[in-house]
């Protein structure tokens, strides 16, 4: 995370928001009155949504289960999940 002033931030607002857009880059900006976070909105969404789903009861547990089925190699194939019923 870069961190720069608000007076620099302003000075290239329209670089930093190519940055974070197109090169995922979170800048930390600091000012008198308070410090803020800038970062491109898909970045945040993404963040809210992984909020979420770590709040949601039983996803901590459920997401452990899955990784311990996948490093054993108990999963199924698309098909068998997504295929013709036979």
């Amino acid at each position: 995370m870069t961190t720069l002033t608000a007076t620099d931030a302003r000075k290239s607002l329209f670089d930093l928001l190519r940055g974070a857009n197109e090169r995922h880059e979170i800048y930390h900006i600091r000012h008198r009155q308070g410090d803020a976070v800038l970062m491109s909105e898909a970045e945040y969404e993404s963040l809210i949504e992984t909020l979420g789903l770590l709040s949601s009861p039983g996803f901590g547990e459920s997401f452990k289960q899955a990784q311990t089925e996948a490093q054993t190699g108990d999963t199924r194939s698309f098909d068998e999940v997504f295929g013709e019923p036979q």
